[in-house]
């Protein structure tokens, strides 16, 4: 929590950084005009900016990656406007200390119409209750809160607080974007000093391999700079590999990039694109995904995408699993990617996973009728007497292998929960029901 509501000391980022601050922290953008890469939302004219510059700024979310430019974006408006601005922590702030300052707040704007505009890093980490104690404050006009998050707010975020907040989406930088600021930082004096150029392909290496992230960019320019040998020669992309040793990897197991990717991989294969869910494949499997996780989802989509229009791609993604559980990674990694491309190359049928969500949607919303008779198994005399199996036909005896006799209850009589594609295996399957329906009409 930054500062006294009602003290005269400057905000927090209105100091400037240690000299030893990370190389991010020490070339953060001080001004609007500084900003790589929020041109469409910040443009003159457009509701950020007339917000920003007119020192109207309503309760927003920003959601972004990480190194998109949220913190930057919130320090401007703290440095620009003319209300008092505090920052929360979500693992050193008790709802105490909300309240309180929250308190504060309110009394501040009834008694000198002071306005607070509170900035919560993260706020994807607050719990519910911690979220719930700013929202009177916000209902009443007595803050502005900004947040700040890299997971969908939809999810993260109170309903009840979101629906007081407009959401600005923050997008990832483009590669282009990235090698403009790292060629700003390898201008600015404090990097100069260290003697050290890069390339042109190494500058664009790092701008690369950084998944839009200019924190993580500007991080790798430090460790280069800071760790590459003095020389006349510019750092070029061998010496980097040596120095940064691996990329990393834009992905969090159990945030957006984990469902975003993995819906990803499903839709590849279900539009047949083998390239792209192979590629979608290893980028979980690089992020740390656990493999077996993997192998589910694509048992999955063996029956949700191909079904019987190729029966064996179940049997595949099945003996994948085991492989996957027998080898370990990385060996298994390899199954997978087999089991990706052959599944992305099948015919496609939906018809199994269709059927079976009416039949639910029947079960779950009808009547459930009583089984009828002649299907019924009757082991006691009772049961005879009762009728149970009357009128039962054993398929066998039929040339067609199937008898005229209804199988689901009166009322669902001629209802079709399965309508088989005229795709792959499940052509054959089509046909076959349709020669036994024509028979039992006879």
């Amino acid at each position: 929590m930054t500062g006294n509501l009602f003290g005269e000391p400057p905000n927090a980022t209105d100091e400037a950084p240690r000299p030893d601050a990370p190389l991010a922290e020490r070339l953060r953008p001080k001004t609007l005009d500084d900003i790589v890469g929020l041109e469409e939302l910040l443009a003159p004219g457009r509701f950020l900016r007339n917000a920003i510059e007119s020192d109207r700024i309503p309760s927003m979310v920003f959601w972004g990656p990480p190194g998109s430019g949220k913190t930057t974006l919130a320090r401007i408006i703290a440095r620009t406007t003319r209300a008092r601005f505090v920052t929360f922590s979500a693992t050193s702030t008790s709802i105490k200390d909300i309240k309180a300052l929250m308190e504060e707040a309110r009394k501040s704007r009834h008694a000198r119409n002071a306005k607070t505009i509170v900035f919560i890093d993260e706020i994807h980490r607050f719990n519910k209750s911690q979220q719930d104690a700013f929202l009177p404050y916000v209902e009443a006009g007595d803050i502005t809160l900004i947040g700040a998050t890299t997971e969908n707010p939809s999810f993260e975020v109170n309903s009840a607080l979101l629906s007081r907040a407009k959401v600005v989406v923050i997008p990832a930088l483009e590669r282009e974007q990235v090698v403009t600021i790292l060629r700003r930082a390898l201008e600015d004096p404090s990097v100069r000093k260290f003697g050290i150029s890069l390339t042109d392909a190494a500058v664009d290496f790092i701008a690369a391999t950084s998944a839009g992230d200019a924190r993580q960019a500007l991080t790798s320019l430090q460790l280069v700079i800071e760790t590459a040998s003095a020389s006349d020669q510019p750092v070029d992309t061998p010496e980097l590999n040596t120095i940064l040793q691996r990329r990393s990897l834009m992905y969090d197991k159990s945030g957006d990039s984990h469902f975003n990717i993995i819906s990803a991989l499903h839709k590849s294969i279900r539009n047949g694109d083998a390239d792209a869910a192979v590629y979608w494949l290893v980028r979980m499997l690089e992020g740390g995904e656990d493999p077996m996780y993997l192998a589910r989802r694509l048992v999955r989509a063996a029956s949700e995408d191909i079904g019987n229009a190729d029966p064996t791609a179940l049997t595949l993604a099945i003996s994948v699993k085991d492989a996957v559980h027998f080898l370990g990674m990385p060996e298994g990694g390899v199954a997978l990617a087999q089991l990706v491309a052959y599944l992305a190359a099948s015919p496609k049928s939906n018809a199994a996973y269709i059927g079976y969500g009416e039949a639910v949607h029947e079960v779950r919303q009808g009547d459930n009728p009583p089984v009828p008779l002649q299907i019924r198994n009757a082991p006691t005399g009772l049961m005879k007497d009762l009728g149970y199996g009357k009128g039962y036909q054993y398929a066998h005896d039929f040339e067609e292998q199937t008898a005229a006799m209804e199988c689901l209850p009166d009322s669902l009589q001629g209802r079709r929960f399965y309508e088989p594609k005229e795709v792959g295996a499940e052509a054959e399957i089509r046909r076959r029901l349709e020669r036994m329906r024509e028979a039992r009409k006879k």
